[in-house]
């Protein structure tokens, strides 16, 4: 098996500590919120406006990286700025301090993941885009996994206060930053030959009209899923309000953690051999049973086997819609395709964040979570059909 390559290591190493930092911080936020009183619209909205408005900067910051051939200077001002602003949640007091805080820490991810992540593809060897995207997917989860685990060991042993883990965590995001100044080296720019569209038109100046239809189709079924995939904080608070104690939150993110590092790199070496389709398709219809289950019960026990099946979900899709995307455009359109990927996540995220709030508010605490479960029905449908549409579900990889 040929050896993931040094730059992909350096990324995912960075993506390993920023994610220690962030989700120390995610898996008690809402906890930290409802005890300002916030409501689960409240919590939900901010997350959605957060991602949404500085998602927009994703399309930008991919294309802006195509035009100058350089990906690491924003990936250094990007994750710069989530180090910077993570120790100032320590000053918030009320649910808008964390909105802005938030806000300014989501345009960071905004500038880096689309650059990032078309680095990894600049970086990756023909063939093993799905091992290389698995990979980063779980290193992004072992620090998923470190932070919420220390987070946990902090507030049940330690006894810290939510604002000194808050400084705290602002410590694996320095060294994050440190580590792409240090080992991260900016990928050589490939030589293609010139782009030739799906319906076989010259290429034309206009680069979204050089994205091939196969690419926006996909686009299309990943924001009707994303609709589904309301903020991750809905998870948690109804983990703490079926009797789990506040700092026993983040262990139940861990768990979903865990599970998706052990099989990122799996399914992403699977797709490679198998087509990326397949397993979208599975981990959209695991995603829709476990929401359903999660609407359905409301005990902690049965808590912990949907936080598996959610991580497993987690495997099977997040690194394999991007090796498809990797798959679809051309090498000198990559950082511009994710960039609008990564927009899409974002953008879809604010209503299906309000919805899913309203509904917990408004109807009850299970009305949002089969919701989700119905809009990736659709989206698995929609998957379905997109195969069928060009021919078969390899179709997607050529």
């Amino acid at each position: 098996m040929a050896k993931i390559p040094k730059n992909i290591l350096a990324t995912g190493l960075t993506s390993f500590l920023t994610d220690t930092s962030t989700k120390m911080l995610y898996s008690v936020m809402p906890v930290f919120l409802l005890s300002m009183g916030a409501s689960k619209t409240t919590i939900s909205l901010i997350e959605g406006i957060a991602e949404s408005t500085a998602s927009l900067l994703k399309a930008f910051s991919g294309l802006w990286s195509d035009k100058l051939g350089k990906k690491k200077p924003f990936m250094i001002i990007g994750y710069g700025l989530t180090a910077l602003i993570t120790p100032l949640y320590a000053l918030a007091t009320i649910p808008i301090h964390v909105l802005v805080f938030r806000f300014i820490e989501r345009i960071g991810k905004g500038l880096r993941a689309a650059p990032r992540d078309s680095l990894i593809s600049a970086s990756t060897t023909k063939g093993e885009s799905g091992k290389n995207f698995g990979f980063q997917k779980a290193m992004d989860n072992s620090g998923a996994i470190l932070g919420p685990l220390m987070a946990f060991l902090l507030l049940s042993i330690v006894n810290i206060s939510f604002k000194n883990l808050f400084l705290l965590s602002a410590i694996p995001a320095f060294f994050g930053v440190m580590s792409i100044i240090l080992l991260v080296k900016e990928a050589p720019a490939k030589t293609t030959l010139p782009v030739v569209p799906v319906c076989d038109r010259p290429a034309r100046k206009n680069i979204f009209i050089q994205l091939p239809k196969r690419f926006w189709y996909f686009l299309a079924v990943v924001f009707l899923f994303s609709l589904s995939n309301s903020t991750d904080a809905l998870l948690l608070v109804k983990t703490a309000e079926s009797g789990v104690k506040q700092e026993y939150v983040p262990f139940f993110y861990m768990i979903f953690s865990v599970v998706s590092v052990l099989f990122a790199i799996p399914a992403g070496k699977w797709s490679d051999k198998t087509g990326r389709t397949l397993l979208i398709t599975a981990g959209y219809a695991i995603y829709a049973v476990t929401y359903f289950f999660f609407g359905f019960f409301n005990s902690p026990g049965m808590l912990i086997p949907l936080f598996v099946f959610y991580g497993l979900y987690s495997a099977l899709t997040d690194g394999n819609q991007k090796a498809l995307i990797s798959d679809l455009v051309p090498p000198e359109l990559k950082g511009t395709a994710f960039g609008i990927y990564h927009a899409v996540l974002g953008i879809s995220l604010l209503p299906a964040s309000l919805i899913a709030g309203t509904l917990y508010d408004k109807v009850n605490t299970s009305a949002p979570f089969y919701f989700g479960a119905l809009m990736a029905l659709a989206a698995v449908v929609m998957l379905a059909l997109g195969s069928v549409k060009f021919r078969s579900a390899l179709t997607w990889r050529i």
